[in-house]
């Protein structure tokens, strides 16, 4: 083999160590990455076409709305989420039961999510209740998870999924410039 072919390899066995797909067909894994990323992706949809920008003014300034510019801006963290690589893990998992209550776990937890940002609570009591409920579904769906590969847990992990990433960010971050 040449140089490249061990590259290609060694690429694909990582892929599918990450993905948990050893044993599985393309087929499963592609439609496994089709499914979550497009419920991922439907559930973002949906609250970005119901969310109506409510607009503030600041003084005599022009009004400021606070809905984030372009579509891009809510759909790629559902898409590139933890959980929803977690889900590809948890689906190329073995067929159990498991299997089936981390998934639907995960489902209603994107649905709930979309539910949420589609309302936007106002009130402190209403923004505790979507935390609460989002974080719970989160950590259900992780403990879910972790019952089918421990990896897929550690992703899933309302807190431990997202410091790993935040860490990670923050040391790319760090040899680059900032703009001030």
């Amino acid at each position: 083999m040449t140089t490249i072919e061990h590259a290609l390899d060694d690429a694909q066995d990582a892929a599918a160590s990450f993905l948990n797909a050893e044993g599985r067909g393309a087929a499963h894994v592609a439609l496994g990455v089709a499914v979550t990323v497009g419920f991922a992706l439907a559930a973002t949809l949906f609250a970005s076409r119901t969310i109506r920008p409510r607009p503030r003014t600041l003084a005599d300034a022009a009004p400021i709305t606070e809905r984030p510019r372009g579509p891009l801006s809510l759909i790629l963290p559902a898409v590139f989420s933890v959980t929803t690589l977690s889900a590809v893990r948890v689906w190329n998992a073995p067929a159990r039961p498991e299997r089936t209550t981390a998934m639907g776990l995960w489902a209603a937890a994107q649905a709930l999510n979309a539910v949420w940002i589609a309302m936007r609570p106002a009130s402190r009591g209403l923004q505790i209740a979507a935390a609460m409920s989002s974080a719970g579904l989160a950590a259900a769906f992780a403990h879910e998870a972790r019952k089918l590969d421990p990896e897929a847990g550690k992703l899933a992990s309302p807190t431990g999924g997202r410091v790993r990433l935040a860490n990670f960010i923050q040391r790319k971050a760090e040899h680059r410039p900032t703009v001030h």
